[in-house]
């Protein structure tokens, strides 16, 4: 054989191997050829929806056989639908081709034993966990009155406010906005938070919140328009548990200390304990990615693997901060530990705001 023909044949060779598809490891699904449906118990239009259509493209390609990811949308009864259907669905009916995306509003409801839930988080297997963060926001006039952090002055404002329901991740912004002495009236049945910033862009709503993905894509270029100001974040939490500044927002001030320029609002009490405990468990693990019941050790090793690989890759801290916000991303044991402190609130806190849903909205859990 000439010399050039073995050289050519052995480049080849190797150019083949380093394109060629891994071995499947040991313990791995093998999703060659399939569908993974991503359900979403929201609208299209909220921040659930980019959280998923942001990690899509990135699992397919993490996961064994590239499979296509499919995100489908369930919304209703503020989530408790979807997450209802999620429970009834059984591994081995799916085969690892089903995951199911939670949000915070839909751990509220589980929290407070909303009589609409049918579904055991203790029954699902989680393999991600995201924080966020969430900002609420103004018109101008509106924002324009506030002196400074001091929001007393709104206080003779009479504002709406588009939710999803007393019970959902909105009683953090509803109990907030109390604190400070606001007057906002609530209207409920909206499907996503997408639909309540869509409610203010339209004047039906004076003031709103986004969670952190959502404000970046969607209310940023509001902001930049100048047909919104920022108000405040609800802020995050450092090491030893106190609310300091989101670090997505670093120059903006938190609802802890809006509230402690604000005559009035206190940052201690049973009120206070109480809005703590709700962000708490509501936004530092705000989103988590499922595996539904009886999912099998090789499933849930191949989608934290997944995951893992995904947090990997050397260009993703860029592309989620600009996407999703500067948050942990969080697999494995420490998605677990974060899965337990999102559906777990002290008693005295969920016991003060079941009084309080009764008290200001007639909302029964009894």
């Amino acid at each position: 054989m000439l010399p050039g023909k073995n050289f050519c044949s052995c480049a080849a060779a190797a150019v083949a191997a380093l394109f060629a598809p891994a071995a499947l490891a040991d313990g791995m699904l093998d999703l060659s050829g399939e569908t993974v449906e991503w359900v979403i118990p929201f609208s299209e239009t909220g921040g659930s929806a980019k959280w998923a259509n942001f990690y899509a493209p990135l699992l397919s390609d993490a996961l064994p056989g590239n499979p296509t990811i499919v995100v489908k949308f369930m919304p209703g009864a503020g989530s408790t639908k979807g997450a209802n259907w999620f429970q009834d669905q059984e591994y081995a009916d799916t085969n690892g081709t089903l995951i199911f995306g939670s949000s915070g509003s839909t751990q509220f409801p589980y929290l407070l034993g909303d009589p609409r839930v049918r579904y055991e988080y203790g029954d699902w297997h989680v393999v991600l966990a995201s924080g966020t963060g969430g900002v609420a926001y103004l018109p101008p006039d509106l924002a324009a009155k506030m002196d400074g952090m001091d929001a007393s002055a709104l206080r003779d404002t009479d504002f709406i406010y588009g939710s999803q329901g007393a019970t959902r991740l909105d009683l953090v912004p509803l109990l907030a906005w109390e604190m400070l002495g606001l007057n906002v009236e609530p209207v409920f049945g909206i499907k996503g938070r997408g639909d309540g910033r869509l409610m203010f862009e339209r004047g039906e709503a004076n003031i709103d919140y986004q969670t952190s993905s959502s404000y970046l894509s969607g209310v940023m270029p509001l902001i930049e328009a100048g047909t919104a100001v920022q108000m405040m974040s609800w802020g995050a939490l450092d090491a030893d548990g106190n609310v300091v500044r989101d670090p997505t927002f670093p120059d903006m001030p938190t609802f802890k200390e809006v509230c402690e320029a604000t005559d009035g609002c206190e940052t201690s009490g049973e009120k206070w304990d109480a809005w703590k405990a709700f962000f708490i468990a509501g936004f530092p693990a705000q989103k988590m990615v499922f595996l539904p019941n009886g999912a099998s050790e090789e499933a849930i090793a191949t989608y934290s693997a997944a995951f893992d690989a995904v947090k990997a890759r050397a260009d993703f801290a860029e592309i989620s901060a600009n996407r999703l916000g500067k948050y942990p991303q969080i697999t494995g044991a420490g998605a677990a530990a974060a899965l337990d402190s999102a559906t777990n609130v002290p008693a005295e806190a969920k016991a003060f705001v079941i009084n309080w849903l009764q008290e200001r909205y007639g909302v029964s859990l009894n």
